[in-house]
């Protein structure tokens, strides 16, 4: 008798159905954390320095940044920049990997049908492009990066496990690169994502089937930029907590154009927007702490 689909999930020790009771997640990070706070397209140190400065104003913690220009399109200096400011403040900086496909040479990423290749790497030479600017941020103290290739992955993973990267590099998965069930979620851990996007759109019962399946980090946008979809989901942050933890909070704002490549002739916007990020975490934070006052943040500073 052939298997049944319940079967074949069950042999995999994957979920058989989406967890529509919504089970409290048991994991945590390994500091005990329910779930820690990213903003993200901090793109520069001007913007960091924004951010540092509206956390303190609103009394938000910080616990990492994220960029999404690319580890090339920035000097070293202002690279250098970023990790002093890391460190000094004990947020983890995480920097987008170089080249995509939506700036190459190639049609399909800018199509109706092909814009879920967006930030896969084009060819060899993208990808031993996407390798290189690893290697360089790695050599300046970047221990953490933005992966949209599921090759680029695969190698850096291999790259941990052979000691080219440290043992503790933190592979996080692009939201362009979004795991939208439990057995892609498990392809990506396994090839070594230690932080995994989802799509903004799941439900809660989609994302606690995901939390089932890995033992990775959540990644989720609980305020969408535009471009990915501009969903604002505030009021349920607090159930995102329990279901997902141990998961990123992030927070992006809807309503203004793109901003990647980011530079000096977008510096004004960035800063602002950076600045905003921060106001929408405080919002944020203020709806868990009058929901759910004991959820549990990962101390700053805190690492997986």
């Amino acid at each position: 008798m052939a298997a049944s689909t319940t079967d074949i999930l069950a042999a995999l020790h994957l979920p058989t159905r989406d967890a529509h009771d919504l089970p409290a997640s048991a994991k945590r990070f390994a500091d005990g954390g329910q779930y820690r706070i990213e903003i993200p397209s901090c793109e520069g140190p001007k913007a960091m320095e924004a951010v540092i400065a509206a956390a303190a104003e609103y009394g938000v913690g910080v616990h990492r940044i994220s960029q999404g220009s690319g580890i090339m399109l920035q000097t070293d200096g202002e690279i250098r920049r970023m990790l002093e400011l890391g460190r000094a403040h004990d947020m983890e900086v995480c920097l987008f990997v170089g080249p995509r496909a939506s700036w190459d040479v190639g049609v399909q990423a800018a199509s109706s049908a092909g814009k879920v290749l967006g930030a896969s790497l084009r060819g060899v030479d993208q990808l031993r492009f996407g390798i290189d600017d690893v290697l360089h941020g790695a050599s300046m103290g970047v221990n953490s990066v933005l992966v949209g290739d599921l090759g680029h992955l695969n190698i850096l993973g291999d790259m941990k496990k052979r000691g080219d990267l440290p043992a503790d590099f933190v592979l996080k998965v692009s939201v362009t690169l979004a795991a939208a069930n439990p057995a892609s979620a498990r392809i990506l851990e396994d090839l070594g994502a230690t932080s995994i996007n989802l799509p903004v759109d799941l439900s809660l019962a989609q994302i606690a089937a995901i939390r089932q399946a890995i033992d990775a980090a959540i990644d989720f946008y609980v305020e969408a930029p535009d471009d990915f979809g501009g969903t604002v989901r505030h009021y349920e942050i607090p159930e995102l907590v329990r279901v997902a933890a141990p998961v990123y909070v992030k927070f992006g704002v809807r309503n203004h154009g793109g901003l990647y490549p980011a530079g000096q002739h977008l510096e004004n916007t960035v800063v602002a927007l950076s600045r905003e990020r921060v106001r929408r975490a405080a919002i944020g934070m203020s709806i868990l702490q009058r929901v759910m006052p004991t959820a549990a943040a990962s101390p700053i500073g805190g690492r997986r």
